[in-house]
């Protein structure tokens, strides 16, 4: 109950601070080894003081309204979120198909993937409203491996959260380099990350000593968030509005733990 409490009295400081201000939306160009990026950020200029940074890698899909109304969303609790930009400014599949082949290609290219990621990661830190030292990162799909990347490449995040990602890397000794604490909201029937893919992530965070929270939906798919993906489970990707409600939830108390530290330290891994 006093957890409980605890946590309803951080969220609500946070939204104090955002209460009386305007909400800042627009889009922000940044390059990456010459390629011209453009993310989307989103904040309320009350805050008079650093605030905790989220990046928000979209899906295969790029960066489109989806991602961009979870920045919002995150913004009116306080945060300054950065919708990210992986493809680069302009580059919209217009289809699976295109969205697949782009997807591959930052998947072979690790290095490339990071370049990218990492882009967004100092641009959001060079903000002066956004503190440097609370930055999470946290990614749809696509986006969750993405997130994962982020965090293997050693950049100083206090979190890295992944939504029905992707969890396999060819380099898992970098696994070593993670900072902050972990969380992987899944769907237990997700076909896209089988279950050796999770069994071999679970080892490899334990090997390298991650605190790592691992939460599995019973029932649900992959892009289980996502509304625009039907409610077919029989296609492998679906949404179902409970664990969309849930992971939401799980989220949130994950993003107040990190950023304000008010839960014990000495917490139990849970793999």
């Amino acid at each position: 109950m006093i957890k409980k409490l605890l946590f309803m009295f951080c969220m609500s400081m946070n939204l104090m601070n955002s209460a009386a201000g305007k909400m800042v939306t627009k889009p922000v160009e940044y390059s990456s080894n010459g390629d011209v990026m453009e993310g989307y950020i989103a904040y309320d200029d009350a805050n008079k003081t650093p605030m905790p940074g989220i990046l928000i890698v979209h899906d295969w899909m790029g960066l489109r309204d989806f991602t961009k109304q979870k920045a919002e969303k995150l913004a009116k609790q306080g945060y300054v979120a950065f919708a990210v930009d992986v493809y680069g400014k302009d580059v919209h599949p217009k289809d699976a198909k295109e969205a697949s082949e782009l997807a591959t290609k930052y998947k072979d290219d690790r290095k490339l993937m990071r370049e990218h990621i990492r882009a967004a990661f100092d641009k959001l830190v060079s903000m002066s409203e956004v503190d440097p030292k609370k930055v999470v990162v946290m990614g749809y799909c696509f986006g969750g491996t993405v997130a994962l990347e982020l965090a293997r490449s050693g950049a100083y995040l206090v979190g890295t959260v992944v939504l029905h990602g992707g969890l396999y890397t060819p380099t898992p000794q970098d696994d070593s380099n993670i900072k902050g604490r972990v969380l992987v909201l899944h769907g237990a029937d997700d076909p896209n990350v089988p279950p050796a893919e999770v069994k071999a992530f679970k080892q490899e965070m334990k090997a390298a000593k991650v605190k790592m929270k691992f939460v599995a939906y019973k029932g649900a798919v992959h892009a289980f968030t996502n509304p625009e993906a039907g409610n077919d489970n029989s296609k492998g990707a679906a949404y179902n509005a409970k664990a969309d409600k849930k992971s939401w939830m799980e989220l949130e108390r994950f993003l107040v733990e990190v950023t304000t530290g008010w839960k014990q330290r000495r917490q139990s891994v849970v793999y």
